[in-house]
């Protein structure tokens, strides 16, 4: 992706868009009379449906406009904003026992947090359970569980389409329980968050892209269906690099909810992420130039002792161009393509070792 990412974040409340009688009078060819005829002579009777239809339009937009509010009442109970002392994040609320699930960089380095929830007008004290910074997600529990605690009812990610009306909800700039509307826009994303002003630098697979406002404050919240079931953690807002890195509108990313509750529940069960689901190769590296000092690959600095690349005779020194057909230029674009890609599967890596080109088959190991 060409633009540039920074953390997840929103703003204003966006009310839906409806359409006027007069639309509907101009698609029906209505001339401004009850009716018309033609050159022979017959009556156009399109004039007379227009009491129907507009009847029709009123009553979706009633439907619409009630389930937005349906909505809202469902999930908003459960979306909460964090305090981590130095930045304002949101949460949802996992389970009864008071997990909250929110973005790794939302806690950053912090161990206690302040929780306000919607439904109580005092911060509850919450506490970390674990970080995972590699997909920039979090887990933390209430330290003193509030009696009606609402748990999200998170769905199911593969069921995530193009167009799907969603809600963002979470504490934009400060203002919680805010919520905007957009869609679906895209699914199956792959971005490399920003690793400066709080970044965990993480590349993240199969995000869902969404036109609803994601601002300051609303990472870690919950991206919503209109089934009332949490689809998304919004994590990411693009950002254009030639208007000077803000915030490129409509153009927001969140983790799909399946991803989170494996998380989620591994941090949950275990105390720590046991199985992550994502690639690796088992190096650590950077980019190169070449002679145009241009990126032209991933010089590797070092490999993991009886690791996957250790193991298939990569050595340090080594410059890595391509994974399977994927071309590498930069160590992001490394990590970009290992993130499609899974643990357990064989690949085979190009590189070029004292001017010499060169490939190994490489059975990829997990991060």
């Amino acid at each position: 992706m060409n633009a540039s990412l920074l953390r997840g974040r929103a703003r204003r409340l966006l009310l839906p868009l409806t359409a006027g009688i007069c639309a509907v009078a101009l698609a029906a060819g209505c001339s401004g009379t009850d009716s018309a005829r033609d050159d022979t002579g017959a009556a156009d009777v399109a004039g007379a449906d227009l009491p129907a239809r507009a009847a029709s339009v009123e009553r979706a937009q009633n439907d619409l406009q009630n389930a937005y509010e349906s909505v809202i009442k469902n999930v908003l109970p459960s979306v909460v904003e964090i305090d981590a002392g130095n930045a304002l994040g949101s949460g949802v609320i996992f389970d009864t026992q008071g997990h909250i699930v929110t973005n790794a960089h939302v806690v950053g380095s912090q161990k206690t947090f302040a929780v306000t929830i919607a439904t109580r007008e005092q911060p509850v004290e919450a506490r970390l359970v674990a970080s995972f910074p590699q997909g920039d997600l979090a887990v933390i529990k209430l330290t003193n569980v509030p009696s009606g605690l609402k748990a999200a009812k998170f769905g199911d990610s593969s069921q995530v389409a193009v167009g799907q009306i969603v809600l963002a909800m979470g504490s934009p700039l400060g203002l919680s329980s805010s919520v905007t509307q957009g869609i679906v826009s895209a699914v199956g994303r792959t971005v490399t968050e920003s690793d400066s002003g709080g970044g965990t630098g993480a590349t993240i697979a199969n995000l869902v892209q969404t036109s609803a406002a994601i601002n300051p404050g609303n990472s870690g919240g919950a991206l919503v269906n209109l089934d009332s079931e949490v689809i998304g953690i919004p994590t990411l807002a693009a950002t254009d690099p030639q208007e000077g890195d803000s915030a490129a509108p409509g153009i927001g990313f969140a983790i799909p909810g399946s991803t989170v509750q494996n998380v989620a529940g591994q941090i949950i069960k275990s105390g720590r992420v046991t199985n992550s689901g994502r690639a690796a190769l088992g190096i650590t590296g950077r980019t190169f130039l070449g002679t145009d000092f241009q990126p032209a690959g991933v010089a590797v600095v070092s490999t993991t002792k009886n690791g996957p690349a250790a193991g298939a005779g990569i050595k340090a020194g080594d410059i890595i161009t391509k994974v399977g057909a994927d071309q590498v230029t930069t160590i992001q674009s490394l990590s970009e393509t290992l993130a499609s890609d899974s643990p357990g599967e064989k690949v085979q890596v190009t590189y070029i070792r004292q001017g010499a080109t060169r490939t190994a088959n490489v059975t990829l190991g997990e991060m």
